[in-house]
C-alpha cells in the first residue's frame, strides 16, 4: 500500500455475551480451619457458540477469607461434555465436571478472582448449570462466618499467574494449525515458553538486553527493561520468534519507500511508550509512530503462493490513523509492491482509499496488496463495522479462494465474523501469490505512514477452524488485559 493523507476517528462497536452470574456461599478450603467465613461468587459465561460447540469462561471471586487451594465441582444436564480446558486442571465422569486449581492459581485472597475457560460439544440445547459446589461445600448464597478463632495466615496471591498449560500457540497446534510465529513483548505465547521476548538498547552508552518471561507461559520480565533503561531512553530493536523457526523482527529495511532512519530504515519504537498490564504484570506493547517498522524478509515456514495460514494480533483499538498502513502479516521478500496477491496481512485504521467498512472507523481489514479488503468488494463492505476496543483482537486467515476477518474485544467476549467468503472479486488475487516475509507497523513496500500499538501476534501453517480461534480468544481474555 501507498501513503495517502490521513486523519484520526475513532468510534467503537462492542457485542456482548450473555453472562450468568451466581451469587453462591458454603466455600469450603481444607485448609481452612472450622471458623473461616465462607462464601464465593461464580460468573459463567458462554462467550460463543457453534454449531455442536461451545466456548465458557468460568470466574471464581472470594467472598470469604483467603484460601490456598480450590475445586469447583457442577453438573451438565444436557448431555454437554468438556473437549478442551485452560487455567485448570478439569475431569468429567458423566454430568459431572470438575475444575480444580492448578499451580500458579490455588491462593485466592478476600475479595480476589481466578477464572478459566474451556470448550465443549453440545448437540441441542445449552442451558447454565444452575449448582455450583465449591470444595465440596454446595454453593448456596452469601457469607457464613462461624464463630471462633483467628483466621488463618493468607498465603499471598501468585505475583506471575501464566495463561495455563495452554498458550495461544498450544490451542492452534491442537487445532492442527501449529504457529509458525509468534511474537509478543508482553507474554509468552506458549505454555512451557520460558525464553526472549524482545531486546532493547539503550541510548545511553549503545548496548542491549533481551527481556525473557518471566515464568513458563508468563508475562515479560519487565522489571529487567526498567533497571536496564532507568534514566535514559530505550528502544526496541529485536521482537524474536517464540517458534523454533527463528521469524524474528528487526528493524525494517528500506523498500519501495525509505524510512527516516540512517540507511533509509524504519525508525525503531520506544521501549517505555505503551505500558500495560498481562497476567497480573507489568508489560509494555509495541508503540508504531509513523516511520516505525519492523519486518523480517527471510522466512521459514511462513505461507507462500496459495497455501492456507491463519493470524491474529491484540492492537491498540483507540491508536490509530488514516496512514498506510498499520499491517501485521504476510508481505514480499524484497519490501516492494510486486503486484495483486502478493501479501495477506491484517490491517487496522481508518484509511478509505482502498476499502472501508461501517461508519467512519476504525476498521479491521485485509492488506492483500494494492487494496485493504473489507469484505469481497473493493471499497465499501456494509458487514465490517468500525471498531475501537483499546485492547482489539484482530484475526485474518486465507485459503484457496476462501479468506475471513474476525474480530472481538481483548478484555472480555468472543469473537464475532466481519467476512467469510470467496477471494476479492477483482483480478489477480485468485489464486494468491504470496511471498512469505513478515511485517509490522509498515506496508509491504515499507509504506511507514501509519500509527498503533501491537502487543501479540501469531502466524499459522493452515487454515484455523473457528473453534480454535474462539479457544484462542478466551486464553487471550484470561489474561487479563488493562
Amino acid at each position: 500500500m501507498r501513503p495517502t493523507n490521513h486523519s484520526r476517528l475513532r468510534a467503537a462497536s462492542i457485542a456482548a455475551a450473555a453472562v450468568l452470574t451466581l451469587t453462591t456461599a458454603g466455600l469450603t478450603a481444607t485448609q481452612l480451619p472450622a471458623a473461616a467465613a465462607t462464601g464465593c461468587a461464580v460468573t459463567y459465561t458462554v462467550s460463543s457458540s457453534w454449531p455442536g460447540g461451545f466456548n465458557t469462561n468460568v470466574s471464581v471471586t472470594n467472598l470469604g477469607d483467603p484460601i490456598s487451594s480450590w475445586r469447583l465441582t457442577w453438573t451438565f444436564t444436557a448431555g454437554q461434555t468438556v473437549t478442551q480446558y485452560w487455567n485448570t486442571t478439569l475431569t468429567q465422569t458423566g454430568a459431572a465436571v470438575t475444575a480444580a486449581n492448578v499451580s500458579y492459581n490455588g491462593s485466592i485472597p478476600t475479595g480476589g478472582s481466578t477464572s478459566f475457560g474451556f470448550n465443549g460439544a453440545a448437540t441441542g440445547s445449552n442451558p447454565t448449570p444452575t449448582s455450583f459446589a465449591l470444595n465440596g461445600t454446595t454453593c448456596t448464597g452469601g457469607v457464613s462466618t462461624p464463630p471462633t478463632t483467628t483466621p488463618p495466615p493468607t498465603t499471598p496471591p501468585p505475583t506471575t499467574p501464566p495463561p495455563g498449560s495452554n498458550g495461544p500457540c498450544d490451542i492452534y497446534a491442537a487445532g492442527g494449525t501449529p504457529c509458525v510465529a509468534a511474537h509478543s513483548t508482553t507474554r509468552a505465547l506458549f505454555g512451557a515458553y520460558t525464553g526472549r521476548l524482545y531486546q532493547v538498547r539503550r541510548a545511553s552508552d549503545n548496548t542491549t538486553r533481551d527481556i525473557n518471561a518471566l515464568s513458563a507461559g508468563g508475562p515479560a520480565d519487565s522489571a529487567v527493561q526498567d533497571s536496564f533503561c532507568a534514566n535514559t531512553s530505550c528502544l526496541i530493536t529485536v521482537i524474536y520468534d517464540q517458534t523454533t523457526r527463528g521469524n524474528h523482527l528487526t528493524q525494517a529495511p528500506p523498500g519501495g519507500f525509505s524510512g527516516p532512519a540512517p540507511g533509509g530504515y524504519d525508525n525503531l519504537a520506544d521501549a517505555k511508550a505503551a505500558p500495560t498490564t498481562v497476567l497480573g504484570h507489568r508489560a509494555y506493547g509495541v508503540f508504531v509512530a509513523p516511520g516505525t517498522g519492523y519486518r523480517d524478509n527471510t522466512t521459514n515456514g511462513i505461507a507462500k503462493g496459495d497455501q492456507p495460514e491463519g493470524m491474529y494480533a491484540i492492537f491498540d483499538g483507540t491508536h490509530y490513523n488514516g496512514g498506510c498502513c498499520f499491517d501485521y502479516g504476510n508481505a514480499e521478500t524484497n519490501s516492494r509492491d510486486n503486484g495483486n496477491g502478493t501479501m495477506e496481512a491484517i490491517y487496522f485504521g481508518n484509511i478509505k482509499v482502498w476499502g472501508y467498512g461501517t461508519g467512519n472507523g476504525p476498521w479491521i481489514m485485509a492488506d492483500l496488496e494494492n487494496g485493504l479488503f473489507s469484505g469481497v468488494n473493493p471499497g465499501y463492505n456494509a458487514n465490517d463495522p468500525s471498531i475501537s476496543h483499546r485492547y482489539l483482537t484482530a484475526i485474518v486467515k486465507g485459503e484457496p479462494n476462501h479468506w475471513a476477518i474476525r474480530g472481538g474485544n481483548a478484555q472480555s467476549g468472543g469473537l464475532s465474523t466481519f467476512y467469510d467468503g470467496k477471494r476479492p472479486n477483482v483480478a489477480g488475487y485468485n489464486p494468491m501469490k504470496k511471498e512469505g516475509a513478515i511485517i509490522l507497523g509498515i506496508g509491504g513496500d515499507n509504506s511507514h505512514g501509519a500509527a498503533g500499538t501491537f502487543y501479540e501476534g501469531v502466524m499459522t501453517s493452515g487454515y484455523p477452524s473457528n473453534a480454535t480461534e474462539d479457544a484462542v480468544q478466551a486464553n487471550i481474555t484470561a489474561a487479563g488485559y488493562r
